[in-house]
Order: C-alpha cells, then sequence, then structure tokens
C-alpha cells in the first residue's frame, strides 16, 4: 500500500508499515474505511450522503440541521442540499419546532426508515467480510483495545475538542 495515499504527509521516518506506532495504524485503517464505506452504499443504489442523514434521523429523529451537520461531521450548506433531495424523494419531512417556531427539525418518513432497513441489509454480507480479519485467539486483545479506545474518545468529546 502507498502510504502517500493516506493524506498523512510523510511517513517515510515510520519506516515500514509493520513497525507503526498502533495509533497511526489504527488512523490509517479509519482513513481507509471511508471511502470503502461510502463505495459500498453507492453499490446499493444509494446517496452515501443521504443514507448517513437517514441513519442519523432513525436513531434520533427530530434533529435540526446544525445538529445533523455536527454529528455528520459536514457543512450545514451540505446538509441543507441533502435534506433537499432527500425531502423532494419523500424520505424526510422539516417541520416547525414545536418549543421554538423559528427552529426547523428533520423528521424521517416511513420510506426514509426503508431506505435504511433495505441498504443496510444489502450491505451487512460485505461489511462483515470487511472486518473478518481478526484471528479467534487474537479477538480479546482487539476487543479490548478498541473499547478502551472508544472509551478515550467518549470522553475525549466532553472536553470540546481538547483532550484530557
Amino acid at each position: 500500500m502507498d502510504a502517500k495515499k493516506l493524506g498523512f504527509g510523510d511517513l517515510d521516518g515510520l519506516g515500514p508499515m509493520e513497525e507503526w506506532p498502533i495509533g497511526r495504524l489504527f488512523a490509517a485503517a479509519s482513513r481507509l474505511a471511508g471511502p470503502v464505506m461510502w463505495r459500498l452504499i453507492e453499490k446499493h443504489g444509494t446517496s452515501p450522503a443521504g443514507f448517513f442523514v437517514l441513519r442519523a434521523l432513525a436513531g434520533e429523529d427530530g434533529l435540526r440541521p446544525g445538529e445533523l451537520a455536527k454529528r455528520l461531521l459536514i457543512s450545514p450548506a451540505t446538509v441543507t442540499t441533502v435534506v433537499d433531495t432527500l425531502e423532494r424523494n419523500g424520505h424526510v419531512e422539516r417541520r416547525r419546532d414545536e418549543r421554538d417556531r423559528r427552529a426547523l427539525r428533520v423528521h424521517i418518513n416511513p420510506s426514509g426508515l426503508a431506505v435504511v432497513s433495505e441498504t443496510g441489509a444489502a450491505m451487512k454480507d460485505d461489511i462483515w467480510s470487511m472486518y473478518d480479519v481478526v484471528d479467534e485467539e487474537d479477538e480479546p486483545a482487539v476487543r479490548r483495545f478498541l473499547l478502551r479506545l472508544i472509551e478515550k474518545f467518549d470522553s475525549a468529546e466532553a472536553y470540546e475538542g481538547d483532550p484530557p
């Protein structure tokens, strides 16, 4: 693999990839996962941006556009464009916030829930095969690492960008 494709700058000082620190390897795997997931979603006939907006709303319906942008790490303008398309297709609707009439909230419709369900089901085997790389005897260590990493990332989130 050409490490320059990762967009992390010059990694020659780290030596061969097999010797990279765990954190750098995890970052490389994470960086490569995004585009692969987008291609899998597209392969099943769904817009990746639309799918992620719908999936966010399936988990918590009635989010404000700014909340969607923050959760999905995209710009508010992108959320507006994606929600416009989803609304035209009947997958979501915008409604005034009942408590703050100035604010809008985005709500998922049954057809949007169907897109999330059908796309997720169609991708299931592809996703499982993508992550089927851990040997059974290594699984406990990998699991411990990922759970600790998730916990650390979750606690860092509370600091609004300032790591603990």
